[in-house]
């Protein structure tokens, strides 16, 4: 069959296409941006402000004011009679009352502690008379006040006039009259052991109780005795939560080692009352005696610190510094701006 020609001439040839008509592309403003900040070191950085605190400065400020208008009221007030103070602060009488002060808290302290470390290990042991009794102890010795132990003790001869050693139900080895046997200072020191032996006992007891039962458990497994960890793993660890109230009570027994003048015995506070009832000086001579407890609670306070910090060692990775050295940073860096601004060319 034959093909026009006209028609394969027409396959042959192509015709272009037309493109469809597309809209205009409306014009769109370029984005203005912010430009960069320069980072040169002609670029200016404005400068860090630090947050001004107005109410601190003026809560320190009104504190200020109040502590030296009381600080100016005692020293101008000719009552105090600061020249007798001075006189009689370091009489031989003074000093004296001091000192048995000091050995008197010495005592009842060491003394407390080792019956109350007893009667806390009593308490936390499994037999039950002996929790029962440790019990028992510290509950009548926290019951009643202190005042009424010392002078109990003080009258316990109205009860066992005299006091004897022998064989049961056979005859008596000797025996000794309690009034020649317990005089004001000994009376003093057995009413403040066993009142502060109580305190002792709950302060020791819970000391060890803060410590992570994990602790035992781990010694334990290592084939440690009871006794052996309770010396080696309980109490190095309990000592940190020791401390802090131990030192409370030391203070607060140097303190309350005033209240034995009731007994005539010559601490600090009976032998200021014996010198102000012969010059009738009472204010001057209290303040005497008021430094002085300042001054010992002071160095007893400074001497806790250490302690604690000592026993704080394993708790954290750096201790934090103590009051002096802080000083010396403040110091070292006050003494770096002086340098800086007396500099030439400082600001």
């Amino acid at each position: 069959m034959a093909i026009p020609s006209d028609v394969s001439d027409a396959s042959d040839v192509s015709h272009p296409v037309p493109a469809p008509a597309l809209d205009p592309v409306p014009s769109v403003d370029p984005v203005v941006r912010p430009a960069a900040p320069e980072h040169g070191p002609d670029a200016e950085v404005p400068p860090i402000v630090p947050r001004r605190h107005v109410g601190r400065w003026l809560s320190a400020a009104a504190a200020l004011l109040v502590f030296a208008l009381v600080l100016l009221s005692v020293v101008r007030n000719d009552a105090f009679q600061w020249d007798v103070v001075g006189r009689y602060f370091t009489t031989t009488a003074v000093l004296d009352g001091l000192l048995l002060t000091l050995w008197l808290t010495g005592a009842v302290m060491v003394l407390g502690f080792l019956l109350g470390t007893l009667l806390a290990v009593m308490r936390l042991s499994g037999n039950p008379v002996l929790r029962t009794l440790s019990w028992g102890y510290v509950w009548i010795f926290r019951s009643t006040p202190l005042l009424v132990q010392l002078l109990f003790w003080f009258n316990i001869g109205a009860l066992y006039p005299t006091l004897g050693l022998g064989i049961p139900f056979g005859p008596e080895l000797f025996s000794v009259k309690t009034v020649n046997l317990l005089g004001p200072t000994l009376t003093a020191v057995i009413g403040l052991t066993l009142h502060e032996s109580a305190y002792a006992a709950e302060v020791v007891r819970g000391g060890i109780l803060s410590v992570d039962p994990g602790q035992t458990e781990a010694a334990q497994a290592l084939g440690l005795s009871r006794r052996r960890t309770l010396r080696r793993i309980v109490v190095p660890q309990a000592m940190r939560s020791i401390v802090p109230t131990a030192g409370n009570m030391l203070i607060g027994t140097l303190k309350g080692t005033s209240i034995v003048s009731v007994l005539a015995v010559h601490d600090l506070l009976y032998s200021v009352q014996l010198v102000y009832n012969q010059n009738y000086q009472v204010i001057p001579l209290l303040m005497v005696a008021t430094l002085w407890y300042v001054a010992v609670t002071t160095v007893l306070s400074a001497g806790q610190y250490h302690v604690e910090r000592y026993y704080a060692r394993g708790t954290a990775r750096d201790l934090p510094p103590t009051p002096l050295k802080r000083l010396r940073i403040q110091l070292a860096g006050l003494r770096a701006r002086l340098r800086t601004v007396t500099a030439p060319g400082g600001r």
